[in-house]
């Protein structure tokens, strides 16, 4: 079956989103973020695409975007090649690392540009990592908010529909149930909470002892159950990574 053809925006503003293979993360720590960014950067010098916004969360990103001189896709092809290629290297991997085909919805109007911008920044609240954005680092909002930060975002075309900044904070705080290329985020839990809701289905202290085949069928459902990542899963576990991800 072949695919569905993109839309092509009137205005040239697209929400993207990027998502691990998999579910896979993409980022195990704020090195990996630092540098994605960085791609982020250097396909808007390269191809004269305007960013309005996004979100770094753990296995997928949010990019508010208007196209520049070249195809949206070729823009965001250099974010991800490099980002892929840097990321590999480190982490002794091969393969890939993002869904092969981005998603994408097209913004052809004021209201909903706003509504996408507050849906990217509100990404880290619904998701459980914080309950104030301005206390989520990997996001565009600081750029909005303190004036400090310059280069990457443009902010003047959201913000010009304001009268002052507290109506733009008062915007993108605001409660709602937008839904925008809506993904299924991960909650984030302490070790404690984690070891708690794994209480609920095992006992995290028997697991390791258990054979082979019962170890790994409980491991299996933990995942399933929580949606925790593989890392935190085998320090609440004590028991090896490797193991974990074999698993």
């Amino acid at each position: 079956m072949s695919r569905q053809s993109r839309q092509k925006s009137r205005t040239g503003i697209y929400h993207i989103m990027l998502r691990g293979i998999d579910k896979r993360e993409i980022f195990l720590d704020d090195q990996d973020r630092e540098k994605f960014l960085s791609y982020l950067s250097r396909a808007k010098e390269k191809s004269n695409c305007i960013i309005y916004g996004y979100c770094l969360m753990d296995n997928h990103v949010h990019i508010l975007m208007k196209e520049g001189h070249e195809h949206i896709g070729a823009s965001i092809k250099r974010i991800t090649v490099g980002y892929v290629q840097w990321h590999n290297l480190k982490y002794s991997r091969t393969g890939h690392l993002f869904q092969n085909r981005y998603k994408s919805e097209v913004i052809e109007d004021d209201a909903y540009f706003l509504t996408v911008l507050r849906y990217i920044h509100q990404n880290p609240i619904k998701a459980g990592l914080v309950q104030n954005i301005s206390h989520y680092k990997w996001c565009s909002y600081a750029h909005y908010t303190e004036g400090s930060k310059q280069g990457l975002i443009s902010v003047e075309m959201a913000k010009n529909f304001f009268q002052s900044q507290d109506k733009f904070v008062e915007f993108m705080g605001m409660s709602n149930t937008d839904q925008c290329l809506e993904y299924e985020v991960k909650t984030k839990y302490t070790d404690e909470k984690l070891k708690n809701e794994i209480s609920k289905i095992h006992k995290p202290e028997l697991i390791a002892g258990l054979s082979k085949e019962e170890r790994d069928n409980a491991i299996r459902e933990i995942k399933k159950y929580t949606g925790a990542s593989n890392r935190q899963i085998s320090r609440v576990l004590g028991i090896g990574r490797g193991i974990v991800d074999r698993a």
